[in-house]
């Protein structure tokens, strides 16, 4: 013999986890884009590693 009743109680949480779950979602959608958004405007960005590069200096070229 099953138990098959639902309590009101598991509604209500299964109503709060699926809210939880889509604000999660558009939470990490908007990271996303954000991310997105950025590589496309900057490009390949050189990270921080505190020494000088000459090719990040403006208006000089790198030596080849």
């Amino acid at each position: 013999m099953a138990i098959n009743a639902e309590h009101e109680l598991h509604g209500r949480r299964r109503s709060r986890n699926v809210g939880l779950g889509l604000v999660l979602v558009g939470f990490i959608a908007i990271v996303f884009g954000l991310t997105v958004v950025k590589v496309k405007q900057l490009g390949a960005v050189q990270g921080f590693d505190h020494v000088v590069r000459p090719e990040m200096l403006p208006g000089e070229e790198a030596p080849k």
